[in-house]
């Protein structure tokens, strides 16, 4: 089904700025999912000393909507600082398209949630999160449901991949129903710890692989 986008919609979409992966970046997060047909990855460096967004990049994968939010909303967000940018809505980032069809409203929602998600992994790398409840087995479940199983679509904890979670003294552990040499295995893995390892009061996070 053909939808009737406007010139600055189309134009975000031809010419995305932004694009790109940062490497070394500060903070990062990934939000929705392939399968479901949208997913944006936003990617940002932080002067510490000011908390401005010095870089931000983004890739999409999915429809013009989801491409020409993921650019707007990279060139909104850079020059702020965190607490301004955490700020922008998804209102204000269809607004500065000109609007966006009704039915693709979701993607301006998107890429709003994976820019405050990006701020958040940069605020608890740095521990500027004031909310210093003690790690529990549903904020693990929580911090697991934004890493996807591949084979599904869908995150690791939706589709039963996680057989057990135990918490002692700082030390994760998670048990994975999958083999070690699983073609995803390893993603998952990394994908896993990196969500889990910067919560305050975690000093190990060991991700186990098992099918029996």
């Amino acid at each position: 089904m053909a939808f009737p986008y406007n010139d600055i919609v189309l134009e975000h979409f031809k010419n995305p700025r932004n694009v790109g992966r940062i490497e070394d970046a500060d903070g990062k997060a990934s939000e929705g999912s392939p399968a479901c047909g949208d997913m944006v990855s936003v990617y940002i460096k932080v002067d510490e000393a000011t908390e401005k967004i010095t870089d931000i990049k983004f890739e999409s994968y999915g429809c013009a909507s989801n491409i020409a939010t993921g650019s707007i909303i990279t060139e909104m967000a850079k020059g702020k600082t965190l607490e301004e940018a955490k700020s922008i809505t998804w209102q204000e980032a269809s607004q500065a398209l000109g609007g966006l069809p009704s039915i693709k409203a979701h993607c301006s929602v998107l890429a709003v949630e994976c820019l405050r998600s990006a701020i958040l992994n940069y605020e608890e790398k740095h521990g500027l999160v004031t909310n210093l409840e003690p790690t529990t087995e549903e904020i693990v479940r929580k911090k697991l449901r934004r890493v996807m199983n591949p084979m599904k679509g869908l995150d690791v904890v939706a589709t039963n991949l996680i057989r057990d979670i135990a918490i002692s003294e700082g030390v994760i552990r998670v048990v994975v129903d999958l083999p070690e040499d699983h073609q995803f295995a390893a993603t998952i893995k990394e994908e896993a710890k990196e969500r889990l390892e910067n919560l305050w009061d975690v000093k190990q996070v060991v991700i186990e692989f098992a099918t029996a």
